[in-house]
């Protein structure tokens, strides 16, 4: 494509968007950024989603958008909500947006998106392994990319371990709130990474979240047998992620799944969205 695709990142307190330079992996205007609505319903953010789009229509043309949420979703449709309204769990929220804009979309995970980002320009550019990545944060978001394709909706963050919710124990959150040292923190994490690497073997993991800028004072105290790196996107990482798959859906489009009724099972049809 040799216009920009516009990504953008839905929060709990801030919705971003910027148009992306696929050929660069960077920004090619400046971020917007409006407050998410106090009901951020699917419906609500979707006005504020149409605003950003409108704010950059003359750089990406019809081009089509890559939005990031912090929910499972599955082939457009999200399955729970972190920090956003109820009402997303179960939306057909690709197509809210889609009957909004008028535009193709791509919906994808925040963390999935940061994972690729990374993967396509960042910390794991190019690697041709089994690459996990992590977002520490609130939470501990995660995405699996492997030989450069998306393994979606992992949810790592969620593992029980030693009979805790992992994120529970191990996020930059936690670390907050109980007020932990980066000594104090470290345990915590080592005992999560080293147990998400038993069950991956990954050949590279990469952290991020706004808690990697000070990564010199934990990772390197961190006893692992994979490579443990810092992200380099930072917050620009899962626009620039959702950009580059809303690209790629156009040139892959994704095969439909048909779902019979409950109890039944699932069967697939040839059929793809057209991009």
């Amino acid at each position: 494509m040799t216009k920009p695709v516009l990504g953008i990142d839905i929060g709990g307190s801030g919705i971003k968007g910027a148009p992306v330079d696929l050929k660069k992996g960077e920004f090619a205007a400046k971020r917007l950024r409006i407050d998410t609505p106090g009901e951020s319903t699917p419906d609500n953010v979707a006005e504020v989603v149409a605003q950003i789009v409108e704010h950059f229509s003359d750089q990406i043309g019809d081009g089509p958008i890559g939005v990031t949420v912090p929910s499972v979703v599955t082939h457009g449709r999200t399955r729970s909500a972190a920090n956003i309204h109820a009402s997303w769990i179960d939306c057909e929220a690709e197509k809210v947006f889609e009957d909004r804009l008028q535009r193709d979309i791509y919906l994808v995970n925040d963390a999935d998106a940061a994972g690729v980002g990374e993967v396509r320009y960042g910390a794991a550019k190019d690697h041709p392994g089994l690459v996990l990545l992590t977002t520490l944060g609130t939470g501990i978001g995660s995405a699996i990319i492997h030989r450069g394709v998306l393994v979606p909706n992992s949810e790592l963050g969620h593992l029980e371990i030693d009979g805790h919710d992992a994120e529970s124990q191990a996020s930059s959150g936690v670390k907050d709130k109980l007020g932990l040292s980066y000594e104090e923190w470290v345990p915590r994490l080592q005992r999560y990474y080293e147990v998400v690497e038993k069950l991956l073997w990954p050949d590279l993991i990469v952290v991020g979240g706004g808690v990697s800028k000070d990564h010199e004072q934990f990772l390197p105290h961190l006893r692992l047998n994979s490579p443990i790196v810092p992200a380099v996107l930072k917050n620009k990482a899962g626009i620039i992620g959702a950009a580059w798959l809303a690209a790629d859906r156009r040139t892959h489009p994704e095969p439909v799944l048909d779902y019979q009724a409950p109890g039944e099972a699932r069967v697939s049809r040839a059929k793809a969205t057209q991009g």
